[in-house]
């Protein structure tokens, strides 16, 4: 994976993972805040790398181990804060089962969750989002912007996401969507040894209701915050100011700092 990095004179790290179907850089909007006060490290995944555009994504168990084996080398067991969206939140969700490495707090952005369900069925789940994808990869900048919210997202940022689609190849596609959608989990899964948040927005509640019952079943601690007025990854996109501020605020809060 390639790693970016920015604030790197602070101490205090946070891990970022980004979604299914943006780069890296989807981060731009809080980048210039968080690196302020903290060290921030994201991985750009394969197969949504635009500096290795001939890579091809692996697995959540893949990136999560190669995330936690890049910190343990650097010296770094211990980090501020472990921040994942959609995608990513399924990287945070495996990393805290895996207990490699400690963080201070946790936040899984609309994560998603593994399913339980019968092979069989999860194998057609992945047909039907590798379609989705895949017609949305070939889709038209006219068609794409009917498919989003005009009021949220300009033409630019749907010509950003047309030039992610453009970029995945097929056997990512799948993969992406299949490993999200099934990454393995411990069994027992161990409990996690610091705060745990599970944001979600007020419009995406109903499509991460079966996310958010995985989570209480696994991590029955863990607080739930649904924000008002927010959709799916929309936190550190559109809300980018708020979302520092939650985000700091949490990751002081959970080191009993006021």
């Amino acid at each position: 994976m390639t790693i970016h990095e920015f604030g790197t004179e602070h101490n205090d790290t946070i891990l970022m993972f980004h979604p299914l179907g943006v780069w890296w850089d989807i981060f731009e909007y809080v980048i210039p805040t968080l690196e302020k006060e903290y060290h921030l490290v994201i991985p750009a995944m394969p197969g949504l790398d635009p500096d290795r555009p001939e890579s091809t994504y692996t697995s959540v168990e893949d990136i999560a181990s190669e995330a936690a084996k890049l910190l343990i080398e650097r010296g770094q067991k211990r980090i501020a804060c472990l921040f994942g969206c959609s995608m990513g939140g399924g990287v945070v969700t495996r990393m805290l089962a895996e207990q490699k490495i400690e963080a201070d707090c946790a936040v899984i952005d609309g994560g998603i969750t593994p399913y339980q369900l019968p092979k069989p069925l999860t194998y057609l789940i992945g047909v039907r989002d590798w379609c989705m994808l895949m017609i949305g990869k070939h889709a038209s900048l006219k068609a794409l912007r009917r498919m989003v919210d005009p009021e949220k997202f300009s033409d630019d940022d749907v010509a950003y996401i047309r030039k992610v689609f453009a970029s995945m190849s097929s056997k990512t596609i799948w993969r992406s969507f299949y490993s999200c959608n099934n990454y393995s989990m411990p069994n027992p899964v161990p409990q996690p040894s610091c705060p745990v948040q599970y944001r979600y927005g007020e419009a995406e509640k109903k499509a991460r209701a079966w996310d958010i019952a995985y989570i209480k079943k696994i991590f029955p601690k863990t607080e739930f915050v649904e924000v008002p007025g927010q959709g799916h990854g929309e936190s550190f996109t559109l809300h980018s100011e708020q979302f520092c501020k939650d985000l700091t605020a949490f990751i002081k809060k959970s080191r009993g700092v006021k």
